[in-house]
């Protein structure tokens, strides 16, 4: 008859086969690499951002951060990837202002930028600057706007196609002043601003990080930016409110986010990562000089990347809709 020591060790050991299942599903996350899905081609500003941002994480983490590019359809095809993932904290996606928000009002999605997701941490601000060609004779943003009154049909803006920030931005500045332009779409921001540095449209609504280095370069004349405060790597131009414009707001911010029902714990440890990343010297330089805002820290946090995306949506779709934008 087997004796008790026996007995003991036996139930010890089947106790700990039993609980090694277990132990596998539920043991330290990260546990291996994770992927960053980023919804646009590699080398544009959200997959440098992405970059960045996945590079200084891996430290926090332990792990390493696999950037996956897929891009098309604005964005769509990226961002329906990272909905579809399984919510398990090893596929989370990279997103915008305008792939998060602007999507959800000129698209019919196969998800809800809102409810298909758990928001991780919002990353960086990046605010639009109100830029026009060197010829325009206005010396600041009122005599801008007077200009602009004064030759009705004739100005015109460049944007990088319908629904992009430049094209939201000028509808938003147009409801704004009273006045009227006519938008000329290009195939990105950067031949848009080709023909302004060349005179051939007068002004673009851009996003600060594409157009501070002609700005510098004295290739196109700025008059505000789009922010509450001004930018650290430009302190000598104006916020819109200060030039005469309140409420003129516009970020294209990021942000990070996972699969809808993604457990708390990962979630926190992801944040975690995001918070550790953006007190970093190095990248928070790295973003600073690329035009990037970084937020405060209270608005690093899940909750309060929720709530701004909650109310970002709350406030452009109905400027976006009334404005009847549509996909190209």
């Amino acid at each position: 008859m087997p004796s008790t020591r026996c007995l003991s060790l036996s139930v010890l050991a089947i106790a700990g086969l039993l609980a090694t299942p277990g132990n596998v599903a539920g043991q330290t996350y990260p546990s291996r690499p994770i992927t960053m899905i980023v919804p646009f081609a590699a080398g544009g500003p959200t997959d440098t951002l992405a970059r960045i941002v996945a590079e200084r994480m891996r430290s926090a983490l332990g792990h390493p951060i696999v950037i996956e590019n897929v891009s098309g359809a604005g964005g769509t095809i990226g961002v329906g990837r990272a909905a579809r993932a399984a919510p398990d904290g090893y596929s989370i996606g990279i997103g915008a202002w305008n792939t998060h928000v602007v999507n959800g009002a000129i698209y019919t999605l196969p998800y809800h930028v809102l409810n298909d997701f758990e928001p991780v941490a919002l990353l960086a601000n990046n605010h639009s600057l109100i830029v026009s060609k060197t010829a325009v004779p206005s010396k600041d943003l009122t005599e801008l706007i007077g200009w602009i009154k004064a030759n009705e049909g004739k100005v015109s803006a460049g944007t990088a196609g319908a629904g992009a920030s430049t094209h939201v931005a000028g509808v938003f500045f147009q409801k704004l002043t009273g006045t009227h332009f006519q938008f000329v779409p290009y195939r990105g921001a950067a031949p848009a601003a080709q023909d302004l540095i060349a005179g051939q449209i007068d002004l673009m609504f851009d996003q600060a990080s594409s157009s501070l280095q002609y700005v510098r370069s004295g290739k196109t004349k700025a008059f505000a930016i789009a922010s509450e405060t001004r930018l650290a790597v430009a302190s000598d131009i104006p916020t819109a409110a200060e030039a005469g414009l309140p409420g003129f707001h516009i970020s294209v911010w990021h942000a990070l986010w996972a699969p809808k029902d993604t457990p708390k714990d990962i979630i926190a440890k992801l944040n975690s990562a995001v918070v550790e990343t953006l007190a970093d010297p190095t990248v928070r330089k790295r973003l600073i000089d690329m035009g990037q805002e970084i937020p405060a820290l209270d608005q690093q946090t899940a909750e309060a990347l929720g709530t701004y995306h909650k109310a970002e949506i709350e406030k452009w779709w109905p400027i976006i809709r009334a404005a009847n934008i549509k996909a190209e």
